[in-house]
């Protein structure tokens, strides 16, 4: 017997287990787990160096885009079975994970692409905002290039019809 198909998603202050991501998704029928970690990169701009970001979100709102986007990735990849994403919130060093997601399948195709089309929406569609916090003490908020409303937003949705071109 199938097992229910589960969706969840979690905003945290904590450090990110990657491990408790894919236990969450993890299940007899499935012979793959495709797996996505996020980090805080250093990065330089105008000659200051990044030293962490501090993420923000509209919370009922995240969770009901969460809700959306899992619809979508199982109306694209219907053989997905568990979807897992967690996401940090306050402050994140250098080096640290911001979001970790993972997603199983019977067969690695669908949750590969599925993995990719969850992390590029998420970074369109849900309401969590970041700042980059540099060794100045200067901050600047950023804009994802994924965004709708972005100058940058050039997005184009993963569908498993698209990738099947691309072989």
């Amino acid at each position: 017997m199938a097992e229910k198909p589960r969706d969840i998603f979690k905003l945290s202050r904590d450090w990110l287990s990657v491990q408790d991501v894919v236990d969450a998704v993890s299940c007899s029928s499935c012979g793959a787990i495709s797996v996505f970690i996020g980090t805080t990169r250093e990065d330089e701009h105008d000659g200051r160096k990044v030293v962490g970001l501090e993420y923000e979100a509209y919370e009922p709102m995240a969770h009901s885009e969460f809700t959306k986007l899992c619809a979508d990735i199982r109306a694209c990849w219907p053989s997905v079975t568990h979807i897992c994403v967690h996401h940090r919130l306050g402050w994140v060093e250098v080096g640290e994970a911001s979001v970790a997601m993972a997603i199983s399948s019977p067969h690695r195709h669908d949750g590969q692409q599925a993995i990719q089309h969850c992390i590029s929406q998420l970074k369109a569609n849900l309401p969590i905002w970041k700042k980059e916090v540099y060794d100045t003490q200067e901050v600047t908020w950023k804009e994802n290039a994924e965004c709708l409303w972005s100058a940058k937003g050039t997005l184009q949705p993963v569908t498993s019809s698209s990738t099947e071109n691309n072989k």
